[in-house]
Formats: structure tokens, C-alpha cells, sequence
């Protein structure tokens, strides 16, 4: 069973996660474990301080070291995963790896991941040098700290775990999963507002509605995603 650990200074922003849709499945079925750490309860600072000025001068503050070293040794030690590449440090930065479908793919076949939520201006780099083992961005722009970025891995991970989606060709015909955009979906009624489902879509002949989708597919990567265009070529 996978096991999320999350070490954040703002544990409740996570207490409804597990609540909705089928991520709620995946821990109702115990398909996954997920434990919050306040890191707060890691620091030596008698006034529970994670963060100080930083050496050089600058404008803000920076999460320290020791807080963050000693709860993800204290994880390591709990979880006590024997096969190390099973387990993953995550720190989320604007400097890490763009967040994609194959990596999402990887982080869930692994027995634990141990996700640090940054704040501030960052956090100390002999953080990054000492325990994590990746670095990951899910975009170029910047937010006010990593809860929200977790959110999406805990999300994008969960619902690749088998038995959380309900049909496997469910996640296979999904955006990315081939380098490819979904291509457009209908449903009933047949015009809205006079606009009308493509008719090979009603057509009944599934070998043309394939067909159909496919050159959709690859009409939409090529125009709005070019990079994953030249991929799948």
C-alpha cells in the first residue's frame, strides 16, 4: 500500500482531502495511507519558529534546516521502507522538474513518498542536499507555499492507484496518457443552443468514430501543446 507522507506548517489546509470523489475511494478502500506532520512539532525553537533570515541580506524569510532535516528522518524511520527506491523525498520549488503524466505515473508505483510543502522565500539548500530526492514544479509561476502543488500530486497519484478509477480504459483514453490530448467529448442532448454533435458521433460505426477521435487528438496536441505534437511523431 502506498503510504503520502506530508510535512507542511499548515496541517489543516489537508483535513478535506480525503472527503470527495474518488480520492476518498482510494482511502476508504485502503488502497493508500495518509499521514500529516506539522513541522512545528519538529523544531528545536522553544517559540516553534521554522523559519529566519537569510544569510546575504534579502527581502523575506527561510525555512530552516533542522526542522525539516529531523521530520523526514523521523518519517524514514517510521515507515521503514527496506527497498530505498521505493521511497521519494519530494520538495516542491519553482525550480524543480515540471510535474507530467509519466512522472505521476512513476511516483505511484512506489511504496512511499514523502512530500515537503515549502514556504516563504524557500527553504535552506542543505535541505535539498541532505534528504530530498527530487525537486518538482507543477508550473512556471509562483504561489505562496507548496499545500496546493501537493494537492494536485496527491490527486494526479491517487486516482492511477488500480481499483480507485472505476475502468481502466477510463485513465488509457485520458489527455497525456499517449503524449496526446483528449480529443472533444458530448453528451446528451443532441443540439444545444443550435449547436450539434459532430454526426459520425451518432453514426454508430465505431471503426469511423475511432478514426474521428484519433485526428481530433492529434489536431488538438498540434495546435495547443506542439511540444507533445513533435514527441508523438
Amino acid at each position: 500500500m502506498l503510504t503520502i507522507d506530508i510535512i507542511t506548517i499548515f496541517p489543516k489546509i489537508f483535513e478535506y482531502v480525503i472527503e470527495f470523489g474518488v480520492i476518498k475511494e482510494a482511502f476508504s478502500n485502503n488502497l493508500c495511507r495518509l499521514n500529516i506532520y506539522n513541522l512545528r512539532d519538529f523544531t528545536l525553537d522553544k517559540h516553534k519558529k521554522v523559519d529566519d533570515r537569510p544569510y546575504g541580506g534579502g527581502p523575506g524569510m527561510i525555512m530552516t534546516a533542522q526542522p525539516i532535516y529531523d521530520a523526514v528522518t523521523f518519517i524514514k524511520s517510521k515507515n521503514n521502507v527496506i527497498e530505498k527506491e521505493g521511497q521519494k523525498v519530494l520538495l516542491l520549488s519553482p525550480k524543480g522538474e515540471r510535474l507530467t503524466q509519466a512522472k505521476l505515473k512513476y511516483l505511484s508505483g512506489l511504496k512511499n513518498i514523502i512530500i515537503i510543502c515549502g514556504r516563504y522565500e524557500g527553504i535552506d539548500e542543505r535541505v535539498t542536499e541532505l534528504v530530498v530526492d527530487e525537486e518538482l514544479s507543477i508550473g512556471d509561476y509562483v504561489l505562496t507555499g507548496g499545500e496546493i502543488p501537493a494537492m494536485v500530486i496527491i490527486d494526479g497519484v491517487l486516482r492511477l492507484l488500480p481499483g480507485v478509477v472505476g475502468k481502466s480504459e477510463s485513465l488509457e483514453c485520458e489527455s497525456f496518457e499517449n503524449n496526446l490530448l483528449d480529443h472533444p467529448q458530448y453528451t446528451r442532448p443532441p443540439i444545444f443552443k443550435g449547436l450539434k454533435v459532430p454526426d459520425v458521433l451518432l453514426s454508430g460505426n465505431h471503426v469511423n468514430i475511432e478514426k474521428w477521435r484519433k485526428k481530433k487528438s492529434l489536431d488538438l496536441t498540434k495546435e495547443r501543446k506542439p511540444d507533445l505534437f513533435d514527441k508523438k511523431i
